[in-house]
């Protein structure tokens, strides 16, 4: 599998030459500078592009793009968007003329990621991300006051959550905030309350099927484009793959990974496996569905979660939590070797670790929630060795 790193631009802290030394080869990134909505042009994906390949050296290259956002009207499916989705199949034009061929994207009304404590403490001293659902809880009854909130939570989770409030000094709830809107790491756009309750009112009556049926003409639209110029799209699933502040979410089990390559049958429309988003679902059995949608997965981000009684969960080792990572690494590395006996040119699967510990060094830097270097490379460094056994034990290519 071909190892990956996320990088969010020249302003990171981690720079292309610290990205080498882990061992990855492919770059992940995205033009975050660049509004919703609006076309990415040939010449600004070739500015990135340039500066990922300007030293030949380090061997890098602009892998997969992750993300190219869909704008929130097309979400809601509001006002006129047929500009819109012109603007998309350009960027998608404009990406393919560039020789990127892979984007990841996601279909999360408003909000991305969601996690409620950002240095959540490890043994020894590192830091993780974690998902408290109490806190979440608070936020979406008493600082949100969503019209509703407090009927959709168990009674017992909701006595933890006012206890929590109440005692919650007023900076504890501006990092509950800030918390959750840092899942937004490439967002052009963040929320303060008021601004999320407008959002959130953008959808008022939203049901599931409502936005499965956006959805579905978003693909439609736009899987054609990415068709005719050999573009892989792949669906981030939802983080975590619950409802969030009333709204639905569709990317979240096997039942919505099914619904969605089945809207539009086609090679170009595929799916990102990431086994922490899915991992947090309770009933989702990761290594099953890696079997069941190996044929659609065009992109993997490999990290791992352990799970609580009452929905609670936090980024685990990779090679730890409620995810058998030995299990999902198989089947992707027998998946490549059936396409690669299938002739397909592009049979190796583009990877990243995903959400990594702060260890170290990388405590206190400013790099991006989930997103330090040595907490990656850890990571990274423990898939690799699964790979490279698994590969030798079953004579599969890596």
């Amino acid at each position: 599998m071909e190892q990956t790193w996320r990088w969010f631009g020249p302003d990171e802290v981690i720079q292309l030459n610290h990205i080498r030394q882990t061992g990855a080869t492919g770059i992940v990134t995205a033009l975050h500078h660049i509004p919703y909505g609006v076309v990415w042009s040939v010449e600004e994906i070739q500015k990135r592009k340039r500066m990922i390949e300007a030293d030949a050296s380090l061997g890098l290259r602009w892998s997969v793009v992750e993300s190219l956002p869909i704008h929130e009207s097309i979400k809601i499916g509001e006002g006129d968007l047929a500009p819109l989705f012109d603007n998309y199949r350009q960027s998608l034009r404009n990406l393919a003329e560039c020789g990127i061929k892979t984007v990841c994207y996601n279909f999360m009304p408003v909000l991305d990621w969601t996690r409620t404590d950002l240095a959540a403490p490890v043994p020894g001293g590192g830091r993780a991300l974690r998902f408290n659902a109490h806190e979440h809880a608070a936020f979406d009854c008493f600082m949100l006051e969503r019209p509703g909130a407090e009927d959709e939570y168990a009674p017992e989770l909701l006595a933890r959550a006012r206890a929590w409030f109440d005692r919650a000094t007023e900076a504890d709830k501006r990092t509950l905030l800030a918390n959750i809107m840092a899942g937004l790491p490439g967002a052009f756009d963040r929320y303060d309350i008021p601004g999320l309750r407008r959002m959130l009112d953008r959808y008022k009556g939203m049901t599931r099927e409502a936005l499965r049926e956006r959805l579905a003409r978003f693909l439609r639209e736009v899987i054609p484009t990415a068709e005719e110029v050999g573009i892989r799209m792949c669906v981030h699933p939802d983080d975590p793959p619950r409802p969030m502040f009333g709204l639905p979410r569709i990317v979240s089990n096997e039942d919505d990974l099914a619904f969605l390559v089945g809207a539009v049958e086609s090679e170009a429309n595929g799916i990102t496996f990431c086994t922490g988003s899915l991992g947090a679902g309770r009933t989702n059995d990761v290594p099953a569905l890696a079997k069941r949608f190996a044929s659609k997965i065009a992109f993997v981000h490999l990290r791992n979660v352990a799970k609580e009684e009452d929905g609670s969960f936090q980024e685990a080792e990779h090679l730890g939590g409620d995810v058998d990572m030995v299990s999902v690494v198989t089947t992707l590395l027998e998946e490549q070797k059936r396409r690669r006996d299938a002739g397909d040119p592009r049979w190796r699967l583009p990877f990243r670790p995903d959400h990594g510990h702060e260890l170290l060094d990388d405590v206190g830097k400013a790099t991006h929630p989930g997103y330090p270097a040595i907490g990656r490379l850890r990571g990274l460094a423990e898939i690799r060795g699964v790979m490279t056994a698994v590969a030798a034990i079953k004579g599969l290519p890596v």
